[in-house]
């Protein structure tokens, strides 16, 4: 999973946390209809969402849709 790729050594996130953050990834990946695990919008969308959960928000809907609006190209 690419989520796990970018988690923060320097920030713990608990399992929960972690389980939302990855629903939201998945959401915002179905939304674009992103299938490849290679695109680069990928990783930049789970950047997204882990800077997005760094900074307190835990709501899967937000952090989908703020990570879309955050990596729109």
């Amino acid at each position: 999973m690419t989520l796990h790729l970018v988690l923060p050594h320097d920030h713990a996130f608990s399992p929960e946390e972690i389980a939302i953050m990855t629903a939201a990834h998945l959401a915002a990946l179905r939304k674009i209809g992103l299938v490849s695990r290679e695109d680069p919008a990928t990783l930049a969308i789970a950047k997204a969402i882990v800077e997005l959960a760094k900074q307190g928000e835990r709501d899967p809907d937000r952090l989908c849709e703020r990570a879309l609006k955050f990596w729109s190209p």
